[in-house]
This record gives structure tokens, C-alpha cells and sequence, in this order.
């Protein structure tokens, strides 16, 4: 049986740029073909234009507010919001408010840096 708590988790930093804490991969768990993560952006911070070509994710926001960006559209997301990120697409989200924005995210296959592809941020 894999239970992993969040306490014992060990943050790292993506390369898109946000901190997360893997609580279940490949990595520390019998899953293979997907994983979760909680990650934080803190105030005024925007995470890197990004896409997976792989990886379809699934970011649920826990707390905070912030700006999600999916290819051209732009959205106000907050606690309750859970957004459909499809491969391919770039993506970045913002925290734009005063508090830690804090989501659950999940990715199938699982999270690999090797799988994150960042654009030029100069033209977003």
C-alpha cells in the first residue's frame, strides 16, 4: 500500500518554474502511468509558457487566485476550479493576488522535466 503524506514530501522546482511536492509517481509509488503533485506560485509570480507534447494534465486549485492561461484563452480561477490541460497546448498560469496560489496537479503519463517544453515568454 502507497500512502504518501505531504509533510514528508520534498519540494523541488519545475521547469517551468513553479515549486511542487510529488506525492505519488513513479518515483516513490507502484503508479506508472500518471502522478500527483501539489504545486505552489507565490504572489506576483507567473510560471513559464509551457507545453507537454505527452502529458495531458489536470491542475485543481486548492487556494489562491490567479490567471490561467491555455493557448489563447485567459481565465479567473480560484478553490473549486479544476482545469483540462490537453497535450500540446501552451499553457502558463499567474498568481495575481496576495496569497500562495496552491493547486493539485495531475499528469498522465506522469511529470518528467524531459517532457516540458518552454516557449519564447517574450511573445506571451
Amino acid at each position: 500500500m502507497d500512502i504518501v503524506n505531504l509533510s514528508t514530501t520534498i519540494s523541488f522546482t519545475t521547469k517551468d518554474g513553479s515549486s511542487i511536492r510529488e506525492l505519488l509517481s513513479h518515483r516513490n509509488s507502484g503508479i506508472r502511468n500518471q502522478s500527483l503533485a501539489e504545486a505552489t506560485v507565490p504572489p506576483g509570480v507567473t510560471t513559464l509558457a509551457h507545453y507537454h507534447p505527452c502529458s495531458e494534465e489536470i491542475y485543481y486549485i486548492l487556494s489562491g487566485q490567479g490567471k490561467m492561461h491555455l493557448g489563447e484563452a485567459v481565465q479567473e480561477v480560484g478553490p473549486g476550479d479544476a482545469i483540462a490541460i490537453p497535450p500540446g497546448v501552451v499553457h502558463w498560469i499567474e498568481n495575481s493576488k496576495d496569497l500562495d496560489l496552491v493547486f493539485l496537479c495531475c499528469c498522465a503519463p506522469g511529470y518528467e522535466h524531459s517532457d516540458t517544453v518552454i516557449v519564447d515568454n517574450s511573445k506571451r
